[in-house]
């Protein structure tokens, strides 16, 4: 009789088990009968000696050179500007593309993604809005794009190491005050620092700051002129707590190759006024460098990955990179490559993937489009490197 009981008894404790289980299937843990039969769990000890901390892991020590200066290394692309055109109806050309890639939008950056995450910041241009919804204001209605994305999008950036964004352009308004503040907020959700006439964005790296300022000259409420002072106050700010400071521009006119003559004056006054480094976009082609008083002036990067067109007339582009050489938070020198892509993997047709040339024809073509359309330029660089000096 009590070994029937007994069996009763085990039979009754597995029962329990069987339907606790059921009740908490998502924790998934594994529960031992015989601990659960004779084995209480014990109370806390409210004397024991608590656990000790887990050891946080240290930064690591930035690499030093033998007179104890340090490199960093800075990646500059040029208009990122990617989602649906909302004046279009129907399914957008970036988003037909995107269900290609099986919906992984990091597809854009997956052949420059290796080249990202071995600097230590990249910079790119975001040039549209990420926004769950929107408005068109009434200024904006008449043009023809606007550029909107899911604020999913921004994992493009984040899952590339791409660090930073300018948000000053011609586009980051299109829906608004409303769409500007969506946009950062899926910014700062990946933890991408972003800059704009109002905001400083930094950086930190190897124990640097690295502070970014970012202004427009289309249709603003004052002049190139006055800008240059308003920018030379706000390098001066920057300089108060940062180690280096990069400001970037979008300027110019739509399919220019070359600077024109407020490009000139601003960029030059932005080094006069302590600038360490000055890039432009907007053009959508790409511009010859200046090296002007020992620091580079990137007149436009073109784009990078543009979902505007799907048979842009020229999709070529250059991706550039400053390394400075740092000691005592000071730029003991710095020297510069640029590495010519495509904004598409494809050259029959845009497919927004850019990617680094591969054919010398091609090469070729992007280095002396630079060199022609700088001969006119005072201080325009001598060579364009494609490696390290």
């Amino acid at each position: 009789m009590r070994k029937i009981w007994s069996v009763l008894l085990i039979l009754a404790m597995l029962t329990a088990l069987c339907f606790t289980a059921v009740q908490a299937e998502e924790e998934e843990e594994d529960i031992s009968l015989w601990d659960y039969l004779y084995t209480p769990s014990p109370a806390p000890d409210p004397n024991a000696t608590p656990s000790p901390a887990p050891t946080p892991v240290p930064t690591p020590t930035p690499q030093l050179e033998a007179d104890g200066s340090m490199f960093v290394t800075i990646t500059a692309v040029g208009d990122v500007t990617i989602g649906r055109n909302v004046q279009h109806s129907g399914t957008s050309i970036f988003e037909k593309e995107l269900k290609k890639q099986d919906n992984d939008i990091n597809f854009i950056f997956r052949n420059v993604k290796e080249i990202f995450e071995e600097d230590d910041l990249t910079i790119a241009n975001f040039e549209g809005v990420l926004a769950d919804d929107y408005k068109i204001p009434s200024s904006k209605r008449e043009n023809s794009y606007l550029f909107l994305g899911d604020p999913s999008y921004a994992k493009a950036l984040s899952g590339n190491s791409v660090e930073a964004v300018t948000m000053e352009n011609n586009h980051v308004g299109d829906f608004g005050d409303q769409g500007i503040a969506d946009t950062i907020a899926a910014m700062e959700a990946e933890g991408i620092v972003w800059s704009n006439k109002g905001n400083l964005g930094v950086y930190e790296t190897k124990g640097l700051k690295i502070g970014m300022l970012a202004y427009q000259t289309l249709n603003q409420p004052i002049s190139s002129e006055e800008l240059k002072y308003v920018v030379a106050d706000d390098i001066a700010d920057a300089r108060k707590i940062c180690d280096l400071v990069i400001v970037s521009f979008h300027w110019g006119n739509e399919l220019d190759y070359a600077p024109r003559s407020n490009q000139l004056m601003l960029g030059r006054a932005a080094i006069d006024s302590g600038a360490d480094l000055v890039l432009g976009h907007h053009s959508h082609r790409i511009n010859p460098i200046e090296e002007y008083k020992g620091k580079y002036i990137v007149y436009s990067l073109a784009n990078c990955s543009f979902a505007g067109n799907n048979k842009p007339s020229d999709m070529f582009t250059f991706i550039f990179q400053c390394r400075f050489q740092m000691k005592n938070g000071q730029v003991m020198g710095n020297s510069f490559r640029i590495i010519p892509c495509r904004i598409s993997s494809r050259k029959d047709y845009n497919d927004f993937a850019i990617t680094p040339l591969t054919e010398q024809a091609n090469i070729s073509t992007v280095l002396s489009t630079l060199e022609k359309n700088g001969r006119n330029l005072n201080y325009a660089v001598s060579d364009y490197p494609l490696e390290w000096e």
